[in-house]
């Protein structure tokens, strides 16, 4: 065994496994996100008794491979884990296991042990990897997969029937270790691979060997066409209308994933989704489930399937979805009663994380963005796993009494209440006009930090793009070209919001401009383009959003970022005044006219905000400025001294309101204007 400690140049287990662990997780051929586990074992000096103690670093619970730091390593000693076979109880109370690796743990321990500690403590090689590949999974779900594991491997690969993660799958796979001294790893039955070595680079050449084996044998000994002839009318539509399609498609979809809690969509159109979607066999294969346990946990126990074709008139298609997805929730309901056992952990919804549209894509649903790509991800991976077993056999997944005793296994279900509550605004997505700086890019930033994903829309390309970068990129925020008086960009952001997250639910209308002249000097020109931006633009984006919103049934939020200018009579202001006073009764009329629909509409009436404004930065400023006889930098400083509060107001205020407005403690109140402006007495609302 390797040392942690030594001299420079000296081999180090744990520098070892987590380079290992970031090349295999690199690659999707290899294992899927946050699947598998990998550990080293090694010699470290005891801290207490001076002397050595042999330790296993392996990833913990929850952890990701391609990702994996120090910190993310469970450390345990491996006499105390080897010990625990002498106090095991038996299958039937080996969830209790986990609870005793806690008493292994060295010093603080790290992260939490996962379920595989076992397999990995209790094989005798020092480095051990633990991967779901595809190719891998594919033998493992085959209907003869000891007989193809053996035609593949000979005698380099055992294989391990399919057992529950947990104590006795370690000790299944220590006795095959012990028995074959030839074997280079296992396929495991239902579940995927575990190699080993007695360096980590013979660990992970050999796993790497498994898997690139077993990706040749599927090609070279598949048949062609694993999923059936083509259906006609089933294939792929050409990518701009498969793209548009899926975008109408996506708020309905999103609504009837979200009947039992909101969720988050992604929307997938690779070659193999739209492949499997329009071959013969696809509605058998996909009634079969997913395989891997790691699969089905992302991806419940089936998808819903549409059984029309792409070119089926959209209201037909919507209709059918409502139909489906009845009997999807029906059949989950029965599913769970089926197995449940009175100590089993409730239902946890029964609406599909995965939906499948012939000739269109995937839409798959999480509690948030990451976790809706991933469970399309890792249907994507079952999809190939299908592709493999039915080249050289024919997909057979475990059955479903066993899927439902991972889906419902308290253990995962301990894993679930740790994690930490959701922020106010997780799973609502938020479209933000005029989001690349200023006031927007404060609400943006805002609503992100509360969990929202965001669509970060202003006409300013370049602003836009670094505004979703700043927020975290896509599982986070997307950009999009928007000239709030063009109806079709208006629309085509909605469409690349439900592209990107399934739809929207919160919608800023903060996009705006300033015209500040005397009313002599307000040319018809001045006026137009005032309220082509403010009045009409808010208008356009309103009713582009209320359609949205109308689509998903899930309620709503739109909120006007109008003035106190649009109450107050300044000087100087008319095309301004008058653009932000239409924009104000807006809020009022689409309050009465939303409210049947849950869409709650509200308004706020910012004043002074000279920081970080993008609008006073272009010129205004320096016009109010001349108009108030101060100098431009003092702007704010002065609008400051005129409030109740004597405080300045910044763009953050204003974010401020937005997040109270739409967090969910407000959910009574719609048609409220509140006003952000330090106290403008002039400015009360009668």
């Amino acid at each position: 065994m390797g040392r942690v400690s030594g001299g420079p140049g000296a081999y180090d287990p744990v520098a070892a496994l987590l380079a290992r662990a970031h090349r295999l997780g690199a690659d999707p051929r290899n294992t899927n996100y946050a699947g598998g586990n990998a550990s080293a074992k090694g010699v470290a000096t005891d801290p207490v008794t001076g002397g050595d103690v042999e330790l296993m670093w392996v990833k913990g619970s929850g952890g990701d491979l391609g990702t994996l730091t120090a910190a993310g390593l469970a450390v345990l000693r491996l006499d105390r884990l080897r010990a625990l076979t002498g106090t095991y109880p038996g299958v039937g109370r080996e969830d209790e296991m986990v609870g005793a690796f806690d008493y292994c743990l060295h010093g603080r321990g790290g992260a939490a042990p996962s379920i595989d500690t076992a397999m990995h403590a209790l094989v005798g090689a020092p480095h051990v990897d633990h991967l779901h590949p595809d190719s891998g999974i594919a033998l493992a779900c085959a209907a003869d997969g000891e007989e193809l594991t053996r035609r593949c491997f000979g005698e380099r690969v055992a294989w391990v029937p399919w057992r529950r993660p947990g104590f006795q799958l370690g000790l299944d796979i220590a006795a095959v270790y012990e028995a074959h001294p030839e074997a280079i790893g296992v396929v495991l039955g239902g579940h995927g691979i575990t190699a080993w070595g007695a360096d980590s680079d013979e660990c992970e050449r050999n796993a790497l060997e498994i898997i690139r084996t077993a990706e040749r044998f599927l090609a070279e000994q598949g048949r062609p066409e694993p999923f059936g002839p083509l259906v006609e009318g089933y294939g792929p539509l050409p990518e701009a209308e498969r793209r548009a399609r899926a975008a109408a498609l996506a708020p309905a979809v999103r609504g009837l994933a979200s009947a039992d809690r909101p969720q988050v969509g992604h929307f997938t159109d690779s070659d193999a989704v739209l492949d499997f979607l329009a071959r013969e066999a696809h509605p058998r294969l996909a009634a079969l489930g997913t395989s891997c346990p790691d699969h089905f946990l992302r991806t419940k126990v089936r998808p819903l399937v549409l059984d029309l074709p792409p070119d089926a008139p959209l209201d037909e298609a919507v209709a059918r979805l409502g139909e489906l997805h009845a009997a999807y929730r029906e059949d989950y309901r029965a599913y769970y009663e089926r197995h449940a056992a009175p100590d089993s952990p409730p239902m946890r919804g029964a609406d599909p994380a995965i939906v499948l549209v012939p000739g269109v894509g995937m839409f798959s649903f999480g509690k948030d963005k990451q976790t809706a790509r991933v469970a399309g991800e890792f249907y994507v991976n079952a999809v190939n796993v299908m592709r493999g077993a039915e080249a050289v056999s024919s997909y057979a997944p475990i059955p479903e009494a066993e899927k439902f005793r991972i889906e419902y296994w308290e253990l995962e279900e301990a894993k679930l209440r740790r994690m930490p509550p959701p922020k106010p605004l997780a799973a609502r997505v938020a479209l933000v006009t005029g989001a690349g700086s200023g006031i927007g890019r404060a609400i943006a930033l805002r609503l992100a930090a509360e969990g929202a994903c965001v669509v970060v829309a202003d006409r300013d390309a370049a602003g836009a793009e670094a505004v979703a970068a700043e927020l975290g990129g896509p599982d986070r925020a997307v950009a999009a070209v928007v000239d709030v008086t063009d109806e079709e960009q208006i629309a085509a952001a909605f469409r690349a919001a439900a592209l990107a997250y399934g739809g929207v639910d919160l919608v800023v209308n903060n996009a705006g401009i300033s015209v500040s002249k005397p009313l002599a000097e307000t040319t018809a020109a001045d006026w137009d383009t005032q309220h082509a931006i403010m009045a009409r633009g808010s208008f356009l984006v309103s009713r582009e959003a209320a359609r949205v919103l109308a689509a998903q049934g899930m309620g709503g939020d739109i909120v006007y970022i109008a003035s106190k200018n649009g109450v107050f009579a300044g000087p100087n202001n008319i095309a301004y005044g008058a653009a932000k006073a239409d924009q104000a009764h807006q809020v009022r009329l689409l309050a009465a006219e939303l409210g049947e629909l849950g869409v709650r509409v509200n308004g706020i009436n910012p004043d002074g905000v000279v920081r970080g404004s993008g609008i006073f930065a272009g010129g205004w400023g320096a016009k109010r400025a001349a108009v108030y006889g101060v100098p431009e930098e003092k702007l704010g400083e002065f609008y400051a001294q005129r409030t109740l509060l004597k405080r300045e107001v910044l763009p953050e205020h204003v974010a401020n309101a937005v997040f109270a407005l739409t967090a969910g403690e407000l959910s009574h109140t719609t048609g409220l204007h509140i006003p952000v402006d330090a106290g403008v007495a002039a400015a009360f609302l009668r």
